[in-house]
């Protein structure tokens, strides 16, 4: 049941991020317990063995390319490959596949958050606060009014590890050869709703069912408490 209360979780956060630009859905492996084996105290003869169910054994982020949807907008912007953008957080500096974009009152490309969106040097790109949309090659240069003002970081990242719903943690490497940006789209949501719904509804009758199994048992303990109480008391 604990398990399955895990399951339940993630495909609550799952269904609730079925829109989020750049969102990766997690999965989780289970693992079974080792069987006990039991046998009679007091003639020590095997009985059998008993199962100690399951437990969830390891939590992995699917980071699989999602389809990538154009919208229009100048400051959107997608990774066909892989790769992250960087951004500056108050906890240091995170990466993302969000790159819905737009800009502070500094003039700042920053993300969805606010935090600022880095260059190749580690530093926020101002674009300007408004008039002329900046121009965004397939290398990341951006450009405003013909003019070169910093080349977005897409960086390669080691051990990745969520931190929230797109931030991501991880040792960060050299921008993959095969990475493009792509002006004017975003990429999808790594989740389908249809199947994230059938998941949910085939944990929820698993987590049904284990409760039932408890609570026969504990019926049937109660029958043998009560059982036991009346022949002594006889």
């Amino acid at each position: 049941m604990l398990t399955e209360l895990v399951r339940q979780d993630q495909i609550a956060s799952e269904l609730a991020n079925a829109s989020t630009p750049g969102y990766k859905a997690d999965r989780s492996s289970q693992a079974g317990f080792g069987d006990v084996l039991l046998a009679n105290t007091e003639t020590g003869a095997t009985i059998g063995s008993f199962d100690n169910g399951v437990a969830i054994a390891a939590t992995k982020t699917d980071l699989s390319q999602a389809p990538l949807q154009q919208t229009g907008n100048a400051l959107d912007l997608a990774l066909a490959g892989d790769g992250f953008f960087s951004v500056r957080t108050p906890q240091g500096v995170r990466y993302t596949r969000d790159g819905q974009f737009a800009t502070n009152a500094q003039g700042q490309l920053v993300n969805a958050s606010g935090f600022p969106v880095l260059d190749t040097k580690g530093q926020p790109i101002a674009v300007g606060a408004g008039g002329q949309s900046p121009e965004i090659g397939t290398d990341g240069v951006v450009k405003v009014a013909g003019k070169a003002v910093g080349t977005i970081a897409v960086a390669s990242l080691q051990n990745p590890a969520k931190e929230g719903d797109t931030l991501f943690t991880g040792t960060a490497g050299a921008r993959p050869k095969e990475t493009t940006v792509v002006q004017g789209s975003l990429e999808g949501s790594g989740v389908n709703p249809a199947d994230a719904m059938i998941d949910m509804i085939v944990s929820f009758r698993a987590f049904e069912a284990s409760q039932h199994v408890i609570h026969a048992i504990d019926e049937t303990l109660g029958r043998a408490i009560d059982s036991a109480a009346s022949t002594g008391g006889s």
